[in-house]
């Protein structure tokens, strides 16, 4: 396990999945506001975590069925990840220069657990930039990791999808105060911007 978790693979997923979803969005915003109010966060949390999951294993193992030993399409799909990841990049330096916040208000009257999964269901799925995001980018670059590789690719994709909601859905209280200070997301907009384009860079690097 050890070793899987010091593999390239699995830090490549885990530095994409991170720099994808710590992104300021209506996810994030919602489960805040759930851990917030303290009202069926284990089950916010893990309605977030499992469809993406349930993404990225799509994504990576249909992308991988699809391009097998086509080296054109495995080009193709490397270039287009490449070109999304330095976009990705781009839009995270110019949120760094602007930086907003991410607040959620607690308050309000007691939501039963069918309306909350609900609404975390709609806000999951009917983001077009969550399948951009999952299917097809993580899994463009997940579908090229070295034979083997790639069940650790998406072990650290998936990893940082759960620790990211778990964090903030029961670390509401503590990290709100930083999430609602625009300095805060300066910085952490220059990481995602950063690592975004270390991928870019490592995936046209790859490209023979």
């Amino acid at each position: 396990m050890l070793e899987t978790l010091a593999t390239p693979s699995f830090v490549t997923g885990f530095s994409l999945g991170a720099s994808l979803i710590m992104a300021i969005g209506a996810q994030n915003a919602f489960v805040l506001r759930q851990g917030l109010r303290r009202e069926h966060v284990a089950a916010v949390v893990a309605v977030c975590a499992v469809l993406d999951v349930a993404l990225m294993t799509v994504g990576v193992s249909g992308l991988g069925a699809v391009l097998g030993d086509r080296p054109r399409l495995i080009q193709a799909a490397t270039l287009a990840g490449v070109a999304v990841l330095a976009w990705y990049g781009l839009q995270a330096f110019r949120r760094a220069l602007a930086p907003a916040s991410l607040s959620a208000q607690a308050g309000g009257q007691p939501v039963p657990l069918r309306q909350v999964v609900g609404q975390a269901l709609s806000i999951s799925l009917l983001n077009p930039h969550v399948y951009l995001d999952t299917v097809l980018l993580v899994g463009s670059v997940g579908a090229q990791q070295p034979a083997g590789q790639q069940a650790a690719f998406l072990l650290g994709s998936g990893a940082s999808s759960v620790l990211w909601f778990a964090g903030l859905g029961f670390g509401a209280r503590l990290l709100s105060p930083l999430f609602a200070r625009p300095a805060s997301w300066r910085v952490l907009d220059l990481f995602v911007g950063l690592t975004m384009w270390w991928i870019a860079f490592s995936l046209a690097h790859g490209l023979k």
